[in-house]
């Protein structure tokens, strides 16, 4: 891996999804951004190499993504995760909350530019 850039882990399955944020943070060349549609590979992916930021979609059919960051957490607990969800309920962010997220962000996203903000934020923290 190149290490000058940002390595972000996204996990969703919306595939539509996963080729917006690719195509639209690669395109910086500051960022290093693998997708996965499946959670489960996702998180075999980061338990194995770990990245800087990790978006992760509630809801999901296979894996849910609360419980996506429950395993993260148990082998990665410092890991920054950001939650995307377009059905928000309070007790899934509290739950998230509980679990380790400190981030979130609302799809479908008003634009890209609000997405890679809350990285840069995310970052900076």
């Amino acid at each position: 891996m190149d290490n000058s850039k940002i390595e972000i882990v996204v996990i969703d399955d919306e595939l539509e999804i996963l080729r917006l944020i690719e195509k639209f943070l690669s395109k910086s060349g500051k960022y290093k951004v693998t997708t996965y549609s499946n959670p489960i590979l996702g998180l075999d992916y980061i338990k194995q190499h770990g990245c800087d930021i990790v978006l992760l979609d509630i809801m999901m059919p296979q894996m849910d993504g609360i419980e996506v960051l429950e395993k993260i957490m148990e082998v990665k607990p410092k890991q920054k995760v950001c939650m995307m969800t377009a059905y928000s309920t309070l007790d899934k962010v509290l739950k998230s909350h509980k679990e380790g997220a400190t981030y979130y962000v609302m799809k479908p996203f008003q634009s890209l530019n609000i997405l890679e903000s809350k990285i840069i934020e995310i970052l900076n923290k």
